[in-house]
């Protein structure tokens, strides 16, 4: 399958190069060399310095001959153009970056049904959805659900005092409909068995019915779980927009700071009971008036990684450690370092978006792809295909990589956590947690023949 990437920004390197690692052919096109230069010399893709909305470039029988174009280059309408252009040329499928809120709020239809655009993608927006929800869950480090709400994914770091830690997972009394998934431990991925026991500090993987994964993350683990009920967000722009919109519509006491007026002014409307601060983040003077120490979580969505660590770092020191903390990286590399030195939950809003795209890629079954740990690991929703290896057979029998494990699977209504014995069927929406360098050898066996 060839892809069509325009705009070698830092979207549409973290696009390329997850795309080129799945072994899709990639073509890279910016009219900025200095943009390619990066992707020319570090990933397996072709690059062209052209106009990604012009109808030459698009006429290139390269570029009109690719199955999918993904359209992200800073403007909205340039992307737009550009997936016009890809359907006349015989392109079937268009991703867009759409940044402007208020096309995605007022006129997401309309831009799908009149410009052919089949899938739209804001970063910010998908970052904002995510902190809430993780954030809305207790003791969450990440939630994800699947299947259309019918199966969720509950991510938590394991606590030295946890009555999990040290136990092994065959004695564990887990909810009936939950399974511990995944482990990671030292930037390693553990499928666990009965005998593997649950360490501190590891990353643990639940997945499960959400009303029993609710429970669980309730009254087995003992992290801050509480009701949130104070938040500060430093950063005002279109991610800390939507996500103080979304806190002050669940009742939540959000105040807002950025420096600039304009932006403060604009968030300031939108809230019923938060409120803007016009503010230096980094002042502590400031942060000691507004109650960073009485905050239930800080969350730092400045443009700047570097000044996000530090606002996070600062917000955990003058809370004696109390206040959780929430950071936007824009760089993916810098996710494992914050994570330890303290930060509590750390999101790449590129990861995020970059995985919606590798979900539309894959097609053929695949529903969503949720990377983990920095993309080391996937969380794959995918349809169980006429045909596939794995239908009609016990899974005990399929002989599935060891660097898979399926997790559930929902069939009509019901979902259901398997075992060795159980038979998938055609149509089963199923969940597979998976190394990533082994996806596409795992999901081979969940689609039917060609």
């Amino acid at each position: 399958m060839r892809i069509v990437v325009v705009g070698a920004g830092k979207l549409g390197y973290s696009i390329a190069e997850l795309l080129s690692k799945e072994q899709f052919d990639v073509i890279v096109i910016d009219q900025d060399e200095n943009q390619l230069e990066a992707a020319k010399n570090t990933l397996d893709v072709l690059t062209v310095a052209a106009n990604g909305a012009s109808p030459i470039t698009m006429n290139d029988p390269d570029i009109r001959d690719s199955d999918i174009l993904i359209a992200v280059t800073a403007s909205d309408e340039v992307n737009m153009v550009c997936c016009i252009l890809a359907k006349k040329h015989g392109i079937r499928h268009t991703i867009a970056r759409i940044r402007d809120m208020q096309f995605m709020s007022e006129a997401k239809d309309y831009l799908k049904e009149n410009f052919d655009i089949d899938l739209m993608l804001n970063p910010e927006l998908i970052t904002a959805n995510e902190i809430n929800r993780i954030l809305m869950t207790p003791a969450a480090l990440d939630v994800e659900d699947f299947a259309h709400g019918r199966i969720r994914l509950f991510e938590t770091k394991v606590q030295r005092h946890s009555p999990l830690a040290h136990v092994p997972l065959r004695d564990v009394e887990l909810p009936k409909g939950v399974l511990a998934g995944m482990i990671f431990r030292d930037h390693r991925m553990i499928i666990p068995h009965g005998d593997d026991c649950l360490l501190p500090h590891d990353n643990a993987y639940f997945i499960g019915i959400p009303e029993e994964i609710e429970k669980f993350s309730q009254s087995f683990v003992q992290r801050d779980a509480r009701k949130l009920h104070r938040v500060i967000i430093i950063g005002a722009g279109r991610a800390g927009r939507a996500l103080a919109s979304m806190f002050d519509r669940q009742g939540v006491r959000v105040k807002i700071i950025d420096k600039s007026r304009d932006r403060c002014q604009l968030v300031a409307g939108r809230l019923t009971k938060g409120m803007a601060i016009c503010g230096d983040g980094t002042d502590i003077d400031l942060l000691m008036e507004e109650g960073v120490a009485e905050a239930d979580v800080v969350v730092c969505l400045t443009e700047d990684d570097k000044l996000n660590l530090m606002l996070a770092l600062l917000a955990r020191h003058l809370s004696g450690n109390r206040t959780k903390t929430v950071v936007r990286v824009a760089r993916n590399e810098y996710v494992d370092l914050m994570e330890k030195v303290g930060v509590d939950i750390v999101l790449s809003a590129r990861l995020l978006s970059a995985s919606e795209v590798l979900a539309f890629a894959r097609r053929g079954g695949v529903v969503s792809v949720s990377l983990l740990e920095g993309a080391k690991a996937e969380a794959v929703e995918v349809i169980v295909q006429d045909g596939a290896p794995v239908a009609g057979r016990r899974l005990m029998d399929v002989k599935l990589p060891r660097e898979c494990l399926v997790c559930a699977y929902v069939r009509g209504s019901e979902a259901v956590i398997p075992n060795g014995n159980t038979i998938l069927q055609p149509g089963d929406r199923t969940i597979l947690f998976i190394r990533t360098k082994f996806a596409q050898k795992v999901i081979r066996y969940f689609k039917g023949k060609d």
